[in-house]
């Protein structure tokens, strides 16, 4: 290959990662925002906090195929040259994550006392928790539509305009939080309005966006079963593989609840600023998704194969970075969080955990993209399976010795070096390659 195409490639990569970078740690900056806001308030609370966005990060996480499965079937038509069969497809998509959103809230509210009570925590930690979901899981909806929008957007090769909405919807979530839980006295309730009208309006505005893109091009905004069906088809495996992600992380909070207030506080803290690092990696998986969707769907496999290598050398470089800078920060970030020394020394110890493994997670979420870009959900759900069967007893390990909060991020690191290998063996055959509409 010349010089000349690696410059282009470079330039199609980075037109879609910075944007998606962006707007990817804005959302876990915007929850390191809401646990120093309501630390502050005190540890029960914190702890309180950390077990509704749990649940509230697995539910929509579980849905996560709404934006992923959006993106490669819109990307693959839009390579294949249909615009408009690519915003139909994709409207379909938002109308199943509307489905699916109302179906969740009403079962999140009927069912909230026994789910925050399966996390075990004292009275004032569940009071706190309880507090929290009763408001912001009327978000559950709007948060997977937007989902689903932003997915559209993304196969459209359009990162820009869900970075707009994202930065000024947390931007104005931050505000109206520390309005709210200071300026008014209404504590932890005050975070939780604060998140449910902000994410409201996020999702109306792109929306609106998708709405003109198909007036433009004479797509008519109609319930299409078949459509509907299609997509709920097509994200059934990436629901399977997601499934296994999130029983991982739900695993974590589980064993870190068990460990007491101060440890599943310094967890809250010490999974906000993983969240920052895998988003911000994650960029470059969206991109990966959006690039290599299109470039099958326009049927051209050699540039499939050098992008997918240029993404895996800047997501190692990028894991190396974030590693080092995580470790500097290490020993006084938890300070920015609260002021008990328990959980600050929790905190410093993990982290370490976390830097170390960052190389690795920068070529596990790549090619992670490169897979979903590519349709290939059926063997990530299988992959998936594989990988959480082999980290669910180093976790309960964990648990049952009694170890510290570190010992349970060694054993994440463990469940992070499986998936890595899964990925890389498929990545290196021809098997997910599909060339044009065949998905």
């Amino acid at each position: 290959m010349s010089a000349q195409p690696s410059r282009s490639h470079s330039r199609e990569i980075l037109a879609l990662a910075i944007p998606a970078f962006a707007t990817l740690i804005s959302e876990p900056l915007l929850m390191i925002a809401d646990s120093a806001v309501v630390g502050h308030l005190g540890t029960s609370e914190l702890a309180g906090l950390a077990v509704s966005t749990n649940i509230l990060t697995l539910l929509a996480g579980l849905c996560v195929f709404l934006a992923y499965g959006t993106t490669a079937t819109v990307a693959r038509r839009l390579g294949a040259g249909d615009r408009a069969k690519a915003l139909s497809g994709g409207f379909d998509g938002m109308v199943l994550a509307t489905l699916i959103g109302f179906t969740l809230t009403v079962a999140l509210v009927a069912f909230l006392g026994p789910v925050i009570g399966a996390f075990g925590v004292d009275h004032a930690t569940a009071d706190a928790a309880h507090t929290y979901l009763s408001i912001t899981g009327w978000a559950l909806a709007p948060m997977l539509v937007m989902l689903a929008a932003t997915g559209v957007l993304r196969g459209l090769q359009d990162t820009r305009t869900p970075l707009y909405v994202a930065v000024i919807a947390n931007l104005t979530n931050i505000a109206l939080n520390i309005a709210l839980v200071y300026g008014l006295g209404l504590g932890i309730a005050g975070a939780a309005i604060g998140t449910l009208l902000a994410q409201t309006a996020a999702t109306g505005a792109l929306c609106l966006v998708v709405l003109r893109g198909m007036r433009r091009e004479r797509v008519r905004p109609a319930f299409n079963p078949a459509g509907v069906l299609a997509s709920a088809r097509d994200g059934g495996w990436l629901f399977v593989r997601t499934i296994t992600l999130r029983a991982s992380i739900l695993l974590t909070a589980f064993v870190a609840a068990q460990m007491g207030a101060a440890p599943l506080a310094a967890h809250q803290v010490t999974t906000s600023l993983w969240n920052l690092l895998a988003f911000a990696l994650d960029a470059l998986a969206i991109a990966a998704q959006a690039i290599i969707g299109r470039h099958l769907g326009a049927s051209d496999p050699d540039r499939v194969r050098e992008l997918t290598r240029l993404m895996v050398r800047w997501g190692i470089g990028a894991g190396i970075a974030f590693g080092l800078a995580i470790a500097a920060a290490a020993p006084w970030i938890g300070w920015l969080f609260t002021s008990d020394p328990a959980v600050h020394d929790h905190v410093r110890n993990a982290l370490w955990v976390v830097a170390l493994t960052q190389p690795l997670s920068g070529v596990v979420f790549v090619l992670d993209g490169v897979l979903i870009g590519a349709g290939d959900g059926r063997y990530l759900a299988i992959a998936g399976v594989i990988t959480l069967i082999a980290f669910a007893p180093l976790a309960l390990a964990v648990h049952l010795m009694g170890a510290s909060l570190p010992w349970l991020w060694v054993a994440f690191a463990a469940f992070m070096l499986a998936r890595g290998v899964t990925l890389s063996l498929r990545a290196r055959t021809d098997h997910w390659m599909r060339l044009g509409l065949d998905m």
